[in-house]
């Protein structure tokens, strides 16, 4: 059984000027989150800009973190979309590309509003995978995905890990109940601004969008809530949200992509900060990453 712990990144894509998969700033983020301690990557999620990449951009990608990863990292991806023929089908690409773990969030544009069809999409998906199954549970066009679906579908003995985005503390208990029944389903974190009440719950790690940059400090929050020193992990949960702030352009998150990879083109891990959503690298943007570099630099650098 893959054991899905410590700390994940949910890792962003690096393109070149031309949007192509830049595969030596690949090689460069591998080898950075190896360095920060993380575990597993999530591909071409959210943060990755899976749901705006082309089929082939997406499987260039996988294919060359695997390359370069050499199996020291789990692999997770996306593979999202909105019929279980069309999923089973990302499926099997993935598998073929060197993935380790499917992850299925709610489709892009969601089934008649009628919860046992979304519940069918979701378990036919998971009968025909030939993977391991993630959940990527985040707002469906502004809703969760209803409470009776996701107890089902964290049942099911293929799902082997939860990625909770919901910020919902009813989901949160759904999910703790659904580990106290299956105790092989690895819970994490995604909701990256409120990390500790996951870690008191019981959650197993967690799988950040900027743990490409956090990742090393996210580590220092586990490490502080394993030892039950509570207030020191909300203490540097705060630090950790003052950064995260710092980079995605305040809390209104105005840069969001194209700060975090401005970032990384300061820290010499990306070559261009391009993002298909074209968020903008605004001048207090520029400046708030800059002064993160000089204010930051034994967490982003350790």
């Amino acid at each position: 059984m893959i054991k899905c712990d410590h700390i994940w990144s949910a890792a962003p894509t690096p393109f070149t000027a031309k949007m192509d998969i830049d595969a030596d700033s690949v090689r460069r983020m591998v080898k950075h989150h190896l360095r920060l301690g993380v575990k597993g990557l999530f591909l071409a999620g959210t943060n990755g800009e899976g749901p705006w990449m082309t089929e082939c951009q997406r499987r260039t990608l996988v294919q060359t973190v695997r390359q370069y990863a050499r199996k020291r990292l789990i692999l997770a991806v996306q593979v999202t979309d909105n019929s279980a023929a069309r999923i089973v089908n990302n499926i099997e690409m993935a598998a073929e590309d060197g993935a380790d773990i499917a992850v299925i969030a709610p489709p892009y544009f969601p089934p008649r509003k009628d919860p046992d069809v979304l519940l069918k999409l979701y378990l036919d998906s998971i009968d025909r995978s030939c993977l391991p199954i993630g959940i990527y549970d985040r707002a469906m066009n502004g809703e969760l995905v209803p409470g009776g679906v996701m107890k089902a579908v964290l049942a099911q003995k293929k799902v082997i890990v939860l990625k909770d985005s919901s910020a919902n503390a009813e989901r949160m208990k759904c999910a703790v109940e659904a580990k106290r029944r299956r105790p092989a389903l690895q819970l994490l974190n995604g909701w990256e601004f409120s990390c500790v009440p996951y870690l008191k719950a019981g959650y197993d790690g967690l799988l950040l969008g900027g743990s490409v940059f956090n990742g090393y400090l996210a580590g220092r929050i586990m490490a502080a809530a394993g030892a039950g020193e509570w207030k020191r992990a909300e203490q540097l949960q705060q630090r950790m949200n003052r950064m995260m702030w710092s980079v995605y352009g305040g809390r209104k998150i105005k840069c969001w992509l194209a700060g975090e990879k401005y970032l990384l083109t300061r820290m010499g891990i990306f070559r261009t900060w391009k993002n298909y959503p074209d968020y903008p690298l605004t001048p207090a943007c520029r400046k708030a990453v800059e002064q993160t570099l000089i204010r930051d630099a034994k967490y982003l650098l350790p």
